[in-house]
This record gives structure tokens, sequence and C-alpha cells, in this order.
């Protein structure tokens, strides 16, 4: 009765070499795909950010992570002063920036 199982297993042990090229592949395969769904578009989002906030000048209208906007007031090396109203003024650090607005956004809202 055992002997039905273990000639199972000697027949598929020979197999096993042309399937080891198959799981190469396969898992080659995974890593493209990980890299072009994943890596790649998530590498081209930092860079864009990075741009986005090297270019941060007085004026720029801005949207930080949390939701307020305002005008940008003074920039320095990792912080800036952001206006939010008439004489209020808070400090964000850059990498909160999630975007610049079109200049005129403001008066708008």
């Amino acid at each position: 009765m055992l002997d039905f199982f273990i000639s199972q297993a000697h027949a598929e042990g020979g197999a096993a070499a042309g399937g080891g090229i198959a799981q190469i592949v396969m898992l080659v395969g995974f890593v493209l795909i990980f890299y072009f769904l994943l890596w790649r578009p998530q590498s081209k989002r930092a860079k864009q950010h990075k741009q986005l906030i090297s270019n941060l000048d007085k004026g720029d209208e801005i949207v930080i992570g949390g939701g307020l906007v305002g005008r940008v007031t003074k920039v320095s090396d990792e912080f800036l002063t952001m206006e939010i109203a008439e004489g209020t003024e808070v400090n964000v650090q850059k990498n909160a920036v999630a975007a610049v607005l079109p200049k005129g956004t403001l008066k708008s809202l």
C-alpha cells in the first residue's frame, strides 16, 4: 500500500529539473511586476515631490498634508512660514506641502 506513494514520489523527482527553470522564470516575472507596478511609480512620485519642495518660493499658494491652505511668506532650509489668514502665520515643514495651487486660488475661496 505504501509502495504506491513511494513510486509517485520517485516519478515527480525526475520532472523537478525542468520545473526549476520555470520557478526561476516565474520569480523573475514577479520581480519585474513588482518593479513596474510599485517601486518605479513610487520613486517617480518622490522625485516630483522633492522637485516641488525645492521650487517653493515666497508668494506661492500651497496646500499642506492636513488640508490647510495658505500663502508662503518665508522659506528656509527645512521650514517655511505660511500665512493662513490676515496676520496669522504658521511654521510648517517643507515635507508637509502636498501641492502648489495656481495663483489667485486663495481669493476665490
